[in-house]
């Protein structure tokens, strides 16, 4: 009896294969040329990535706070102020960079693609017809994502380095609000960065509301006890105001990016 021909399975269809550690390189490839693909077909240039707490409420949310059980609330209640600047300085940003009449989308508006801070600046882009990339990763015990992402432009990733690399690769600046330990995270290790000369284009740092950020961390302890240089406090630009944030950023930008040398 002729036996039947065996059904065989490629490998890059073989999901068995592909979730092995075996297959680690092939997902992190993936991880890659997945939003290269898309970033190209989308004509996307470079972006402004905002950071910031997942947990600052929007103003739907501080309505329900207020509805409900306000016990433990009252501290987000008080941040609640940076999620409407987040908003309004993302909005901002959107309308100059469309100004700008570029065949290639110029300083699209990026962010973790979650909620609080991400959210507001997604949310902001949106409003001001633009496109808003979010960078989401997967996580055991929290949702993910908003409705304000453009859909297109609304990835997943499993790794935390691939997320980071695509968070800097097309950043022309950096907007850093008040958050915790992920926006630590995120601070401190493009500060490494930059203070080490590893990243070498131009990238103007905003750290949005200088009493919060140097409450938390003494950056002037750091340069007294010789940690780090006094010149290291020229990384970044303290900003307490969205007026102020935006005027940085716009010359900046025209500075390094329109007028000078296009990294």
């Amino acid at each position: 009896m002729k036996r039947k021909p065996r059904q065989r399975v490629k490998f890059y269809k073989d999901l068995d294969f592909l979730n092995s550690p075996d297959a680690r390189p092939a997902r992190l490839l993936a991880e890659y040329f997945g939003p290269l693909r898309k970033f190209r077909q989308k004509k996307i240039k470079d972006t402004i990535v905002f950071f910031g707490s997942a947990r600052i409420p929007s103003p739907e949310d501080i309505a329900e706070m207020k509805a409900g059980d306000k016990k433990n609330h009252d501290g987000l209640i008080r941040l609640s102020k940076y999620y409407q600047d987040a908003r309004e300085l993302a909005g901002r940003i959107t309308n100059w960079s469309k100004s700008l009449h570029d065949p290639k989308h110029r300083f699209i508006i990026t962010s973790g693609g979650g909620g609080g801070i991400m959210e507001a600046a997604a949310r902001g882009a949106s409003e001001a017809s633009g496109y808003a990339i979010g960078l989401n990763i997967s996580l055991p015990f929290e949702p993910q994502g908003n409705s304000y992402t453009t859909p297109e432009l609304d990835f997943e990733f499993h790794y935390f380095f691939m997320r980071k690399f695509w968070f800097l690769y097309l950043a022309k600046a950096l907007v850093i609000f008040p958050g915790g330990f992920g926006t630590l995270d995120e601070l401190l290790e493009l500060s490494t960065l930059i203070q080490t000369g590893k990243m070498k284009k131009k990238l103007p740092v905003i750290i949005y509301d200088s009493k919060y950020w140097k409450k938390v961390i003494n950056f002037d302890f750091l340069v007294e006890m010789g940690t780090i240089s006094g010149k290291d406090l020229n990384l970044f630009h303290f900003s307490d105001s969205v007026d102020d944030a935006f005027a940085f950023l716009t010359k900046e930008l025209t500075r390094t990016h329109l007028q000078g040398r296009n990294f």
